[in-house]
């Protein structure tokens, strides 16, 4: 009699523990793959996302310091010519010369009170005038780095310091100096030290405004200007304990691109995971840096309260599991088989699968509650499925803002990039590219202009035809393009088409000069394209042509700026009908 019972009562165990599993396996496992997937796409967003701000903010910063400096080193050496023209550059030390010197040197100061604290122009006797908010020749610092560009001034050359820290509150400084100079003789110096007061106040609105850190480097890793000034005075080398700064200082001298990097910290002994950038300042041997804390990002966007959640809702899950199972397990033994073929096939992923209901009410019942959730669970794939939809199409919309935001800068070229676009596509179907490229191309199109953010808007909205110096700051922008996007992994493979769109088939295009197969076949057909509407569109320097006129023009290029075959393409597009000029942006 004991025997039978306990027989009974471990047969009675195994279909529960059945029950359960099988219960547990289709509701709790997908909804926790789901979540977990859900959570993966939300911190890939995050991130890829604070990449773009990152490298848009190092290096919208980055041409702004260069603009800054740039600017106060040509007033500087306007005022070197200006003592030229006042035949006072040889006698800057005269005596006899002292107020009329100081005067010229006081109107700089006034006109750049706030970025110009000292300048001095110092004679072959090592004397001379100096005017100025600040004592500079009483600290000591300031004074051994004037001695040294005083140094540099008589082999003839420029000078431009290293971070400076002036005054009590440590502000941020550096000195530029130039020699001053008739034909090839020395007479002296022109120095200015300038303030970045400036560029730290740029350097603290935007770390408020993204709650992130973004600051000035020097080549040594030593901080320049940096908006927590208490905690980190100019001079300050951070390179051995942020790993960012670290990878700009092991960098070649020449690199002028934005790297984006992972890295950890550690705070309190435990590691925290940052994301950091940095942009070079051309010509200065400084960077932009700009990082952020990771559990930040996660808090901002979230993710920390959908975890909560994602657990309460799995714990609930579990209980009423537990509870159906414990319920339902009684009298399981002959539709059993059914409902256990049904959820193999539904772990195989057959999620249309469903259990048939026959049995005793309570087979019945469990068999509903099953299909029950099973139609959740395939619902909920299918969310996940219309949400990768719409992170494509949110992912395509940005492409076609940016674009459109590119074009915005010159009123000549509003929708360029998506006419661009359309006819590239167009040519790519006359030549039977797949649809994945086609895709590839398309994004590459309305992406091929990006690099004129970087391009001056003088230059950029001049109404006539650009100097020779001009014109060499906008064939910057295919590489400049292409070292914007070349972060984003997801945009890498359309690199070719922004950044080899200007090559030509005979070699003279530019920036790389490259011939024939070496040009992408992506770059050849934008190539074409971008001529096609920047013919058929009113611009500064031309008027529209005529579609028929622009396809004789593109024919005689052919083999020599353009590949034969695209412009093959080109004229059947055109013949056929399928390529018609657009007058305005189109959707892509």
């Amino acid at each position: 009699m004991n025997l039978d019972w306990l027989t009974r009562l471990g047969h009675r165990l195994r279909i529960l523990w059945m029950m359960l599993a099988v219960l547990l396996l289709v509701s709790l496992l997908p909804l926790w793959f789901y979540h977990r997937r859900v959570l993966e796409l939300s911190e890939s967003k995050i991130e890829l996302n604070e990449q773009f701000q990152q490298a848009d903010v190092t290096s919208s910063l980055a041409q702004e310091v260069r603009l800054f400096v740039n600017g106060l080193h040509q007033q500087i050496i306007a005022q070197r010519e200006i003592l030229r023209l006042a035949r006072l550059i040889e006698r800057v030390d005269n005596p006899a010369m002292a107020s009329q010197v100081s005067a010229l040197l006081e109107t700089i100061v006034q006109n750049n009170p706030k970025d110009i604290l000292y300048i001095t122009a110092i004679g072959r006797s090592s004397t001379g005038q100096s005017a100025g908010s600040v004592q500079a020749d009483r600290d000591d610092f300031v004074r051994s780095t004037l001695q040294r560009a005083y140094q540099s001034a008589i082999q003839g050359a420029e000078f431009h310091s290293g971070p400076l820290a002036i005054g009590a509150e440590a502000k941020p400084a550096f000195l530029l100096a130039a020699p001053l100079l008739s034909g090839q003789q020395f007479h002296g110096m022109i120095a200015a030290l300038i303030s970045l007061d400036s560029v730290l106040d740029r350097l603290k609105e935007t770390s408020e405004r993204g709650r992130r850190d973004v600051y000035l480097v020097d080549r040594s890793g030593r901080i320049i200007a940096h908006p927590d000034t208490r905690k980190y005075v100019p001079g300050t080398d951070v390179s051995t304990s942020i790993d960012v700064v670290a990878a700009f200082k092991e960098s070649p001298e020449d690199v002028r691109a934005t790297e984006t990097r992972p890295f950890q910290i550690e705070e309190n002994g435990e590691p925290v995971k940052m994301i950091g950038t940095f942009t070079p300042v051309p010509g200065l041997h400084w960077a932009v840096i700009a990082h952020r804390r990771f559990d930040v990002m996660r808090q901002v966007a979230g993710i920390d309260e959908l975890q909560a959640q994602a657990r309460t809702m799995m714990f609930g899950v579990l209980i009423a599991a537990l509870a159906i199972g414990y319920f339902s397990a009684v009298g399981l033994t002959r539709p059993i088989s059914a409902l256990a073929e049904s959820t193999l096939a539904f772990s195989r992923g057959e999620f249309g699968k469903r259990a048939p209901v026959r049995g005793a009410a309570e087979i019945s019942q469990l068999a509903e509650t099953f299909n029950l959730m099973a139609g959740s669970i395939e619902k909920y794939i299918e969310d996940l499925k219309q949400a990768a939809e719409e992170n494509r199409e949110l992912f395509i919309g940005s492409i076609r803002m940016l674009a459109a935001a590119i074009d915005e800068k010159d009123p000549y070229t509003r929708g360029h990039s998506g006419r661009v676009a359309k006819y590239s596509v167009i040519i790519a179907e006359e030549l039977k590219l797949d649809a994945a490229e086609i895709e590839k191309l398309r994004v590459s199109a309305l992406l091929h202009d990006v690099g004129k953010i970087g391009v001056d808007d003088r230059v950029l909205k001049k109404p006539g035809s650009l100097t020779e110096e001009e014109f060499g700051l906008m064939k910057q922008h295919p590489v400049k393009g292409a070292n914007i996007m070349r972060p984003v992994a997801q945009l890498r493979e359309m690199l070719p088409g922004i950044e080899l769109h200007h090559e030509h088939m005979d070699g003279k295009g530019y920036p790389y000069g490259l011939l024939r197969e070496q040009i992408p076949m992506m770059a050849r057909i934008i190539a074409v394209a971008d001529t096609l509407d920047a013919m058929t569109t009113n611009r500064p320097y031309q008027s529209a042509k005529d579609i028929s006129v622009a396809r004789d023009r593109i024919r005689q290029l052919a083999g020599t700026k353009f590949d034969p075959d695209v412009v093959n393409a080109v004229e059947a597009a055109i013949t056929s009908g399928r390529l018609r000029l657009s007058a305005t942006l189109v959707e892509v």
